[in-house]
């Protein structure tokens, strides 16, 4: 509930200015001020004021920024596998007089891998041990899960988990 027994008398607004341009802290000025004023009634009452605050603070300089981690994949570098990053690769193909690059081949898939023949189940249908990829628009009647038996421990059949868990790496290799 706020205080309604504060006032701000003309007062209390000469002192709060002079030792706000002084560059004490809100906390400092509320307890030169009295018991009855806040930390944040100061803040407040300076802001309404279209005071700024020290003399020294408006004139600072920023801090520096602690460095960051090197990243390969940030310092143009190859990483370890060979692959090319971003930052190594040419930025406009006509400028390095290459044609530009072919879509990355499709990946290929492993034996156990091959696609379900199901023709989907229901949300009703879907049990235990049932793939649930979504297949279709959700908002259409005709939206199915895939329901194939599911791989051990996980919430889809050997296709999809392919789809869904890629390695790094091709990921990368597939937003390139």
């Amino acid at each position: 509930m706020a205080n309604t027994s504060l006032t701000w008398t003309e007062e209390r607004i000469e002192r709060l200015k002079e030792l706000w341009t002084e560059g004490l802290s809100a906390s400092q000025i509320a307890a030169e001020l009295g018991a009855d004023v806040s930390r944040n009634a100061v803040i407040s009452k300076a802001n309404r004021l279209g005071l700024t605050h020290g003399g020294a603070k408006a004139a600072s300089t920023p801090r520096p920024r602690k460095p960051r981690p090197l990243d390969p994949a940030r310092t143009g570098e190859p990483s370890s596998q060979n692959e090319q990053t971003p930052a190594s690769l040419p930025t406009k193909p006509e400028a390095a007089n290459e044609p530009p690059a072919a879509p990355p081949a499709p990946l290929p898939l492993r034996d156990e891998a091959a696609a379900p023949q199901s023709q989907g189940v229901t949300i009703m249908e879907l049990r235990e041990g049932m793939c649930r990829w979504p297949l279709g628009d959700p908002t259409t009647p005709a939206f199915r899960f895939c329901g194939a038996r599911a791989s051990e421990g996980l919430p889809y059949c050997p296709h999809h988990a392919q789809i869904a868990y890629q390695p790094a790496t091709e990921r990368k290799r597939l937003r390139a």
